[in-house]
């Protein structure tokens, strides 16, 4: 099993970090830049991507909807007022969800599985897939037990013609409250008819990368979490040089670092995350992705720079 904290660190030394170490920085004091586009508007024959900040994101993909980890009630815990979206990262709501024929759940912590959102969108979802255990939270939630795929790691699940999910494995943990590992977090690898993506869940730095990418890369598109980390966990997430090691070991032609720009779950900068995944990427001649917020992105012609929209938050 993963351990949560690395050796030397305590709960007693992160929460000292928590009240004295943070970055000055570590929520922005400026309105992130963002775009809204009308998802329900868009043509079915594109292919393409729009991030809502942090790990939840909407894919359109050879005429089929995917929605990723969605979170977006404004906030990110279960104590009401805390770990709140930054200011301009809360332009889509649930209303703004269209019908969507397949929602993947990494894990059940409150950055990825939210409730409120979750219970919104529930007559537009078609079908859902994640990892062992969290059928108990959904249903729970008045989701029909009919259109819930759950799967423990290195299985698969075939969609349609020209569509498979393959379950992946990561190192991380589950738990929405004190009692943990009653569910599975896994990670996804995702082929379409014109393409394959791997959608990482949260997990720390490992050889599991290489073996995923042996099996069954390389990728168009790696999306990986690159940030609320620290080195007293650095287990269970990993550090931004990981995340390009990782895009690598992958074999990904691209890499979209993502757990980053919405919330503040660690002590760190706000944008340091990208900084340092920016300049690691191109050390590594590794090609990035980075919309803005709500940025419709192409997946047919992805764009060859990426732009550095979080340079004019700190700029105003």
């Amino acid at each position: 099993m993963t351990p949560d904290l690395t050796d030397g660190a305590t709960l007693f030394s992160v929460l000292t970090d928590q009240f004295f170490g943070k970055d000055k920085n570590n929520i922005p004091k400026h309105t992130i830049p963002s775009q809204k586009i009308s998802l329900s508007a868009l043509d079915p024959k594109e292919n393409l991507l729009v991030w809502f900040g942090h790990s939840s994101y909407f894919l359109q993909l050879d005429g089929k909807r995917f929605l990723i980890d969605p979170v977006l009630s404004g906030n990110a815990s279960p104590i009401p007022g805390t770990v709140k979206a930054f200011k301009g990262t809360s332009l889509y709501t649930p209303d703004d969800i269209p019908a969507i024929d397949y929602l993947l759940l990494t894990h059940d912590h409150w950055d990825h599985m939210d409730y409120d959102t979750l219970k919104k969108i529930r007559p537009r979802v078609k079908r859902i897939v994640t990892g062992l255990g969290n059928a108990a939270h959904l249903e729970y939630w008045g989701f029909d037990p009919a259109i819930i795929e759950e799967k423990d790691w290195n299985e698969s699940v075939v969609l349609e013609n020209g569509f498979t999910i393959h379950t992946t494995s990561a190192r991380h943990f589950s738990g929405r409250t004190l009692k943990r590992q009653q569910s599975i977090w896994l990670s996804f690898v995702l082929q379409t008819p014109s393409c394959k993506l791997f959608l990482g869940g949260d997990s720390g730095y490992d050889t599991h990368f290489k073996e995923i990418g042996e099996k069954y890369g390389p990728f168009d598109l790696a999306l990986l979490e690159c940030g609320q980390y620290n080195t007293s966990w650095k287990f269970i997430h990993m550090l931004p040089e990981q995340v390009v090691e990782a895009a690598i070991d992958l074999g990904a032609k691209r890499l979209m670092p993502v757990h980053w720009g919405k919330f503040a779950l660690a002590f760190h900068a706000w944008d340091e995350p990208v900084k340092r995944v920016v300049k690691a990427a191109q050390e590594k001649q590794v090609p990035l992705l980075t919309p803005m917020i709500g940025e419709k992105v192409s997946l047919d012609d992805m764009p060859q720079e990426s732009s550095k929209w979080w340079e004019e938050v700190n700029t105003k």
